[in-house]
């Protein structure tokens, strides 16, 4: 029994922060678990933009609005679900993520909470668990299912280490040299022939 487990943004969807930083034109915001592997550094780093700014979680959801999934991911992921258990697994939000979950189909999501004061202003965030992401393959796992994982950046490499096959997609050379013994794919059908074959 398998349960596929995906990474969001930069897999399925466009970095959300990468998006909002270009919408509005505050670079700094587009570092993202690519560069820096450190959540909670990275996090505190973007509330403190944001409060510098004076920018609510509002005005992140109208970007999120405009957002659509990559071409060829809704298509990928029916095909998926049609073959085994899928879930994503990731670090956005769930004020986030509603948008993006109805135009990929609903799949199932693991994710993070925002904080949010009475103006708006995004004070914290509430994460799954310390160990993030591996922690809730192991516990899949410890359902007696595999896990066979996918991600792009630092933040994915536990769990697809992790996991009975695990692979790098559309991630950055960075990673790739770091981790050469970790497939890296660049297309949908590449990855769903390589999940097939791991099934």
């Amino acid at each position: 029994m398998n349960v596929v487990c995906l990474d969001l943004e930069g897999v399925l969807v466009p970095e959300i922060w990468i998006e909002f930083a270009e919408a509005c034109k505050i670079p700094e915001l587009t570092r993202t678990t690519r560069e820096e592997p450190d959540y909670d550094k990275l996090m505190q780093y973007r509330l403190d933009i944001l409060d510098e700014h004076g920018l609510k979680l509002s005005q992140i959801q109208e970007t999120i609005a405009t957002l659509e999934p990559f071409e060829g991911a809704r298509a990928f992921l029916d095909e998926l679900r049609s073959l085994t258990q899928v879930m994503i697994v990731s670090d956005t939000f769930s004020q986030f993520a509603a948008p993006l979950m109805k135009k990929l189909g609903w799949p199932t999501i693991l994710c993070n909470e925002l904080l949010v004061d009475e103006e708006g202003r995004i004070t914290g965030w509430r994460m799954r668990k310390a160990e993030k992401k591996v922690q809730v393959t192991r516990l899949i796992n410890e359902m007696g299912f595999d896990t066979i994982c996918a991600g792009d950046s630092h933040n994915d490499i536990c769990m697809i280490e992790d996991a009975k096959a695990g692979f790098l997609f559309r991630t950055t050379d960075e990673l790739k040299a770091a981790y050469p013994e970790v497939p890296a794919l660049e297309t949908y059908d590449e990855l769903l022939a390589a999940i097939r074959e791991a099934l």
